[in-house]
């Protein structure tokens, strides 16, 4: 019998259910469906984001599941994330508010800061001129005073380099349980995910399957050669090879789709395995590269980071 690998453990014993559905460039109209269909399939981990637009939508959804006695809240491991115009300490919880407010919930399961970078207050898109430098430690104060107000139960970061985990747990007084960046066959972090090993961070993996339906990203994550054969030989997809991929490096995944024969395929992935000499070949065979790169982070003049090196500390 394979193993489910249904949850993983964090550091304050918390349990994170090992898939989750990612709500990312779900557009309005199509993403309540989804957490609604998700959820009577048996999802019970939702990553959600201020700045994807959409908390007040699924917050609709959440609550009407809930009056109808679908799932209950406790049952639930809900995720959001801190927007990089929020990071003055004093925006922290009022930005929390907000997106609780959005989501018609008294609490997050983890609240993330968003990137390692910071723009101006009130600011609006990607410009250059709104990036200001940013203060890790005094943003990661404020989280952990929401920590200690009970209204995250787990703070974190996203899109950290493992030497700005480092830097942060040097100077934390509540270390992030969480690191959530792109993982999949195709970007291992191999380095990270050692360095969260051995400092008990546990890493959650965004984009499982490569974005392939983001149109700003040359993605062919799942055209992998190797990928196809493996599936083929396990009578699997590549996406849910892709998956199970994760579940056995030891980390959680959020699959993001709003098609319901996808959102189930992707949920699939419990009662098999992949057998050590072909999950070998998928973890050493495939050519590795980022995709989602954090060029709108990245200036000469203006925030913290002049070039992608610099944003990533080497890891690209």
């Amino acid at each position: 019998m394979a193993n489910g690998i249904r949850f993983f453990e964090l550091f304050n014993k918390t349990k994170i259910p090992s898939v989750g559905l990612g709500t990312w460039q779900s557009e309005p109209g199509l993403v309540g469906d989804a957490v609604a269909a998700a959820i009577k399939m048996g999802y019970r981990h939702i990553d959600c984001a201020q700045v994807y637009g959409n908390e007040k939508e699924i917050g609709l959804v959440l609550k009407k599941l809930f009056q109808e006695n679908v799932v209950k809240r406790e049952d639930l491991w809900i995720t959001s994330k801190l927007w990089c115009r929020d990071h003055e300490p004093e925006d922290v919880p009022i930005a929390l508010d907000r997106t609780l407010s959005d989501l018609q919930l008294d609490y997050l399961d983890l609240y993330l800061i968003h990137w390692p970078v910071k723009m101006k207050k009130g600011s609006e898109g990607f410009k250059p001129e709104n990036l200001v430098p940013v203060d890790i430690p005094a943003t990661w104060k404020a989280m952990e005073k929401l920590y200690d107000s009970g209204k995250a139960r787990a703070i974190g970061v996203s899109n950290f380099s493992t030497k700005k985990l480092g830097d942060l747990l040097d100077v934390a007084r509540i270390p992030p349980a969480v690191n959530q960046v792109e993982c999949h066959p195709s970007w291992k972090q191999t380095k990270l995910r050692d360095f969260c090993k051995s400092k008990g961070v546990h890493l959650s993996g965004y984009s499982p399957l490569g974005s392939p339906g983001t149109s700003f990203i040359k993605s062919d994550v799942l055209k992998s050669p190797v990928l196809a054969s493996v599936a083929e030989k396990l009578g699997k997809t590549p996406a849910q090879v892709a998956l199970r991929w994760g579940l056995q490096m030891g980390h959680s995944i959020l699959p993001k789709s709003t098609s319901e024969s996808r959102i189930k395929e992707n949920f699939d992935v419990f009662d098999w395995s992949i057998p050590d000499d072909l999950f070998t070949k998928l973890s050493s065979e495939i050519e590795q590269a980022r995709l989602l790169r954090g060029t709108s982070f990245v200036d000469e003049t203006h925030g913290s980071y002049k070039t992608l090196e610099e944003l990533w500390d080497g890891e690209i």
